[in-house]
C-alpha cells in the first residue's frame, strides 16, 4: 500500500542501496562545478546513455542547464570524505582537490572507480528534480576499486569481486 507521507517515502527509498557519484562540469567563467548525486543509472547501450537527477533547488542547476558536457564519477571506497564535501553547502568544494580537464574541459577526479564523460543530451523536469540524460562519449573504470555505496542514510563499502 502506498503511503504518500514524504518521510515514509524517503525512508522506503533508503532501503535501496545506490552507488555514490560526483557529477562535474565547468561554469561559463571556467570555474569547476560539482555535486554529489546518488540517482545515477544506465539508460541504453546503443547509443550509450546514462541518467542522473538534480534537485530543482540546487545552486548549480543554472550551470548544468548551460553546460554542453559533464562527467559522472562513480566513487571508490576511499572517497567518502569527497562525497560528503561535494554534498555540503557553503564550503569550497574544490579546495585542495586535484583534477584534470576532460572532454569539454570538465573536471575529471582521480582515484574513482569509474568515470563517464558525457555530452548533455536532454533534460526532463519532473516533480522537484530535473532528470538529465547524457550521451557517454568516453568512459573508464578501475576493476580493482572497491565502490562507495549509500544505504539507509549511511555510507558503506562494496568490496571488489
Amino acid at each position: 500500500m502506498f503511503d504518500p507521507v514524504p518521510e515514509r517515502f524517503r525512508a522506503a527509498l533508503g532501503r535501496f542501496a545506490t552507488g555514490v557519484t560526483i557529477v562535474t562540469t565547468r561554469a561559463a567563467d571556467g570555474a569547476p562545478v560539482g555535486l554529489t548525486v546518488s540517482s545515477f543509472n544506465s539508460v541504453s547501450l546503443e547509443p550509450p546513455l546514462v541518467l542522473w537527477s538534480q534537485d530543482l533547488r540546487s545552486r548549480a542547476l543554472p550551470v548544468f542547464e548551460r553546460a554542453s558536457h559533464y562527467a559522472i564519477h562513480v566513487l571508490s571506497a576511499e572517497q567518502q570524505a569527497l562525497a560528503e564535501r561535494f554534498a555540503s553547502r557553503d564550503v569550497d568544494r574544490w579546495a585542495g582537490v586535484d583534477w584534470q580537464p576532460g572532454l569539454g574541459g570538465v573536471p575529471l577526479l582521480p582515484g574513482v572507480a569509474a568515470v563517464f564523460e558525457c555530452r548533455s543530451r536532454s533534460r526532463y523536469p519532473e516533480g522537484d528534480h530535473v532528470i538529465w540524460v547524457g550521451e557517454v562519449l568516453r568512459c573508464a573504470h578501475d576493476a580493482a576499486a572497491a565502490v562507495l555505496l549509500y544505504h539507509g542514510g549511511r555510507f558503506h563499502i562494496h568490496p571488489t569481486p
